[in-house]
C-alpha cells in the first residue's frame, strides 16, 4: 500500500496499521467516579482501539467509583489511583489536599511509566487532575470538557495541554474545540424504530401503547420517583406506560390501573439502548453524558436538572431546550399533578413527538468519538 493510499483509508476512518519498527500506542485516559466521565472514556477507548486495533488503553480510577464495574466489563485493564477530591468550601479537608495530590501523583506517574503512556486524555473527576500533574511536561495531555461549565480539574489541565475538547461552546476553558461529547456506538447507531417491539417486549411492556421513560441517573432520583409513583394510576388511566428506573437503593410503590398499560419498576438500566428505543418520551436529569445521548436519537426530553453544584445541570439542556427538542422543568415543580397537567398531554401528543424528535436529532453530535480519537492519535504522534 502506497501513502497516497494510508491517507485515504484514515480520512474515512478505517483503521490505522501500527507503523514498522514502532512500539503500540499507549492511551491513558482518566474519567472515573461517575458513568458521566467513564462513559465518554470508554466511548474514546472503543473508537480507538477501531482505528488502532493494536492500541494499549489502560483506564485510571479509585477504589470507589462505578470504573470498577462499566471498565472490566468493556474490557480494559483498570489502574487505581488514590482519589483527589476537591472541596466545594474551606474546611479542613483543604489543609490535607497537598499530601493527596502528591501521594495520586506518584502512583499515577508510576502508572504512566509502566504502561510507556504516550498520551493522557483527561475527561474531569477526582483521577483527572493527578493524572494531568503526573504527565506534565512528560506525556502529551488532551482535555475533554463534557458539561457546560468545566470543573476544577480540567481548568487547571487545560493549561498545559496540547489540545483541550468542550462538548458545548462557552465552557469556561479557553480555546477549547467544541466537539460534542464521544458516545457509545450502541448508542450513535441506534435505530429506536427498527428495536422499538424488541425493546418493550424485553421490559415486558404494552407493545403500541404511547410510553414514557423516566430515570434520574444510575442512582436514581427521589423527586421523579416521587412524582410519578403520585401520578401512577393517572398515566394508567390516559393509557401511557412508564419504565420507570428508581435506582438501586430505592424502592416505589405504584397502582397499577387494571387493563391499562403496564407501569413497569426497575431497579437499574442494564441496557439504555433498549430503554431509549421503548420509549416515546424521556423524563430525566439533565447530566452532559444524558443530554448528548437523548440529542443523538432523537428522543423527545423533559429534564427535571439536579438544583446542587455549579448549576450545570440546566445549562446542560439549555441548548436542546431552545432548539424545541426538550422542555425543562425544576425540581421543586416536579409534581405528581406536574405530571398530570404536563407530562400526560405530551405523551399523547403524537404530532408534537415528532416535531421535538427532529429538532433533538439536530442539536446531537454522533461522531465525537471518532473526533477526539483523531485529535489522540495525532497529538500521541501517531
Amino acid at each position: 500500500m502506497n501513502g497516497d493510499e494510508t491517507v485515504r483509508m484514515q480520512a474515512v476512518g478505517q483503521p490505522y496499521g501500527a507503523p514498522m519498527g514502532r512500539k503500540p500506542l499507549s492511551v491513558v485516559v482518566a474519567g472515573g467516579g461517575t458513568a458521566g466521565h467513564i462513559e465518554p472514556a470508554l466511548a474514546l477507548a472503543d473508537a480507538v482501539r477501531r482505528m488502532r486495533p493494536d492500541a494499549r488503553v489502560t483506564a485510571l480510577g479509585t477504589e470507589r467509583g462505578l470504573e470498577n464495574r462499566l471498565v472490566p466489563e468493556r474490557g480494559y485493564p483498570l489502574e487505581l489511583v488514590p482519589p483527589v477530591p476537591m472541596p466545594r468550601k474551606p474546611n479542613a479537608d483543604l489543609l490535607k489536599l497537598p499530601l493527596k495530590v502528591r501521594e495520586s501523583v506518584k502512583r499515577t506517574r508510576e502508572v504512566l511509566d509502566k504502561v510507556g503512556a504516550d498520551v493522557v486524555v483527561g475527561f474531569g473527576g477526582y483521577v483527572s487532575l493527578p493524572a494531568y500533574l503526573a504527565a506534565r511536561g512528560k506525556t502529551p495531555i488532551v482535555v475533554h470538557e463534557a458539561n457546560a461549565r468545566a470543573g476544577l480539574a480540567n481548568k487547571v489541565g487545560a493549561k498545559f495541554a496540547a489540545r483541550v475538547l468542550s462538548a458545548t461552546p462557552d465552557s469556561g476553558l479557553s480555546g477549547a474545540q467544541t466537539i460534542g461529547i464521544p458516545l457509545r456506538q450502541s448508542i450513535t447507531t441506534l435505530d429506536r424504530w427498527q428495536l422499538r417491539m424488541q425493546a418493550r417486549q424485553h421490559f415486558g411492556l404494552h407493545p403500541h401503547a404511547p410510553t414514557v421513560l423516566v430515570f434520574g441517573g444510575s442512582q436514581g432520583a427521589q423527586t421523579l420517583n416521587t412524582a410519578f409513583s403520585g401520578a401512577a394510576e393517572a398515566l394508567g388511566r390516559a393509557g401511557i406506560g412508564v419504565l420507570h428506573a428508581h435506582g438501586p437503593k430505592n424502592t416505589i410503590a405504584v397502582q397499577q390501573v387494571p387493563a391499562a398499560p403496564v407501569y413497569r419498576t426497575v431497579p437499574y438500566l442494564e441496557r439504555m439502548d433498549l430503554a431509549y428505543a421503548a420509549a416515546d418520551l424521556v423524563v430525566c436529569r439533565s447530566g452532559a453524558m444524558t443530554v448528548a445521548e437523548v440529542s443523538a436519537i432523537g428522543l423527545p426530553a423533559v429534564f427535571v436538572p439536579l438544583p446542587h453544584g455549579n448549576g450545570e445541570q440546566a445549562l446542560n439542556a439549555q441548548p436542546v431546550v431552545a432548539t424545541g427538542g426538550a422542555r425543562m422543568v425544576s425540581d421543586e415543580e416536579t409534581t405528581p399533578q406536574r405530571v398530570i397537567d404536563e407530562i400526560i398531554p405530551l405523551a399523547l401528543d403524537a404530532p408534537r413527538l415528532q416535531a421535538m424528535s427532529r429538532a433533538t436529532m439536530n442539536s446531537g453530535h454522533r461522531e465525537a468519538d471518532q473526533v477526539l480519537a483523531r485529535i489522540v492519535l495525532e497529538v500521541a504522534g501517531q
